[in-house]
C-alpha cells in the first residue's frame, strides 16, 4: 500500500469515526452501559450474571477507549510530522536564505538558499557559529546589535536600514546583502531567525547607475564650462574686433559730419551717428549677456550689482539687492554659476511672474554662499518645473549640484516665487574652474 493510499484510508476511517451517527450511537451505548452499571450496583450479588456482563462490557469500553485514544495520539503525531515536513519543504524552497540561531548564536536552521549564497553545505553550518558568515570587522558590532534587539522586545525588524550589510562566503568572498530579523521564545529559550537576500547584482547595477549619473553630471559640467569659454571667446572677439571697428567708424563719421557743406547730408550723417550709437550699445549688451567682463575683472559682487541694476532699468521692475561685504574667496566656477543662476531667475521673473518688485540677497554662511531671489508675482506652479520650458531651471540645478550645492524653488511669502541656492565658496575639490 502506498503512502498516498494509506493517508486516504486513514482519512476515511477518521471521517467515519467522527460521523454524527457514529458519535450518537456511541453516546447511546455509553448511556445504556451506565444504566446497566447502576442496575448491577443496586442488585449486587443477587444477579451475578448481570454483574459479570457489566464487568465485561466495562472492560470492552475501556479497551476501546484506550485504542481510540492511542490512535488519536498516533494521528496527532503523524499530523505534526507532516506539518514539520511541509514546513521544512517550504523553508527549503524559499528563494531567500533563512537561518535560525539560538541565544548563543549557534546555527539551528540553514535552508538550501543559505547553502547557495554562502557556498557552505548545511551539515557544516548546523551547530556552528553564525559569525563565520560575517566579515571579521563586523562581528563585534553584530553581537551588540543582537543583544540590543533582544532587549527591545520587538518581534521583527529590518537590518541595515541605513547602510548595506555584508556577508562572508565560505571561500572568503564578501558580498552585499539585505536582511530582516525576528525573535521568538519557547520554554525559556530565545531563538533568532534571519532572512537574507544576496543583492550583489542589484548593488552592481546601483553602482553602475551612480557612476553613469556621475559621468553625465561631469559631462554636463564640462559642456557648461565649454559654453562659458565659448561665450567668453565671442565676447572678447566682439569687444576687440567689432568694438574697435565700430569705434573707428564712429570717429570717421564724426569727422565726415564736420566737413559736409550740405545741411541735408549733415542731418543724414547725424542719424547714422545715432544708429551707430545704438549699435554700439546693443553690442555692449550682447557682450555683457555672453560674458560680463566685470565678473572677471571686478568680481561677483560688482557684477551682480550691475546685473540687478540693468535688469531693473530694462524691465521696469523695482529691485532691491543685499550683498555680503566680502566675496573675494569665491572661486571663478562658483562665481559663474551663481551669476548665471541669478541671471536666469531674473529672466524668468521678467517673462512669467508679472511682478512689480524683486529682491536679491547674496550672503555668506559658514563657508558657503547663500543666494535668494524672490518676487511678488503670480508664482511658479510645480507642474511648470517638469515642463520643457524649465530647461533653464534644470541647467541651473545641475550646475549648482555639480559644485556640491543645492537649489530649492518654492512659493514665496509675498506670493511669488523664491529661488534659494547654497553652494560652497570654492565648490567641490578638484573641479576645473570655468573660464
Amino acid at each position: 500500500m502506498g503512502a498516498d493510499e494509506g493517508r486516504a484510508l486513514t482519512s476515511v476511517k477518521r471521517s467515519i469515526i467522527r460521523h454524527p451517527a457514529v458519535v450518537g450511537a456511541a453516546v447511546a451505548a455509553l448511556a445504556a452501559l451506565l444504566g446497566l452499571n447502576a442496575v448491577a450496583f443496586v442488585r449486587g450479588l443477587d444477579s451475578p450474571w448481570l454483574l459479570g456482563a457489566v464487568v465485561i462490557a466495562d472492560m470492552l469500553v475501556i479497551g476501546a477507549g484506550i485504542m481510540v485514544a492511542g490512535r488519536e495520539v498516533l494521528v496527532a503525531e503523524h499530523r505534526t510530522e507532516a506539518s514539520e515536513a511541509q514546513l521544512a519543504v517550504i523553508v527549503d524552497s524559499a528563494m531567500d536564505a533563512i537561518i535560525t540561531v539560538d541565544a548563543a548564536q549557534k546555527v539551528l536552521l540553514f535552508n538550501r538558499a543559505a547553502e547557495q549564497i554562502f557556498r557552505c553545505p548545511r551539515r557544516e553550518a548546523l551547530g556552528g557559529p553564525l559569525e563565520r558568515f560575517l566579515p571579521p570587522r563586523f562581528r563585534a558590532a553584530h553581537r551588540g546589535h543582537i543583544e540590543q534587539f533582544a532587549r527591545t522586545g520587538v518581534t521583527s525588524r529590518r537590518m541595515g536600514d541605513v547602510t548595506t550589510l555584508w556577508g562572508l562566503r565560505a571561500d572568503g568572498e564578501e558580498f552585499p546583502l539585505e536582511a530582516s530579523i525576528s525573535q521568538s521564545g519557547e520554554a525559556g529559550e530565545r531563538y533568532y531567525t534571519v532572512i537574507l537576500r544576496d543583492i550583489t547584482l542589484r548593488k552592481q547595477a546601483e553602482d553602475a547607475l551612480r557612476q553613469s549619473q556621475r559621468e553625465l553630471r561631469e559631462l554636463s559640467a564640462r559642456v557648461l564650462e565649454a559654453r562659458e569659454e565659448e561665450k567668453a571667446h565671442i565676447a572678447r572677439e566682439l569687444h576687440d574686433e567689432l568694438g574697435q571697428l565700430l569705434t573707428a567708424l564712429k570717429m570717421d563719421l564724426g569727422w565726415l559730419r564736420e566737413r559736409l557743406p550740405d545741411a541735408e547730408l549733415a542731418l543724414r550723417a547725424a542719424e547714422m551717428g545715432a544708429l551707430l550709437d545704438r549699435t554700439v550699445s546693443a553690442t555692449r549688451r550682447i557682450m555683457a549677456d555672453l560674458r560680463p567682463m566685470m565678473l572677471d575683472d571686478l568680481g561677483l559682487a560688482d557684477a551682480t550689482a550691475w546685473l540687478v541694476d540693468d535688469f531693473a532699468k530694462r524691465s521696469g521692475i523695482a529691485c532691491r539687492i543685499e550683498l555680503a561685504e566680502d566675496l573675494q574667496d569665491v572661486s571663478k566656477a562658483v562665481a559663474t554659476a551663481v551669476y548665471r543662476a541669478i541671471q536666469e531667475s531674473l529672466t524668468n521673473i521678467a517673462r512669467h511672474a508679472g511682478a512689480k518688485n524683486a529682491w536679491v540677497k547674496v550672503a555668506l554662511d559658514e563657508g558657503a554662499l547663500q543666494v535668494e531671489v524672490e518676487d511678488d508675482g503670480r508664482g511658479i506652479a510645480l507642474a511648470d518645473l517638469a515642463k520643457a520650458r524649465s530647461l533653464g531651471l534644470r541647467g541651473m540645478r545641475e550646475r549648482i549640484s555639480f559644485l556640491g550645492g543645492s537649489l530649492e524653488i518654492t512659493r514665496a511669502a509675498r506670493g511669488g516665487t523664491r529661488v534659494r541656492l547654497r553652494v560652497p565658496l570654492r565648490g567641490l575639490a578638484g573641479l576645473t574652474e570655468a573660464a
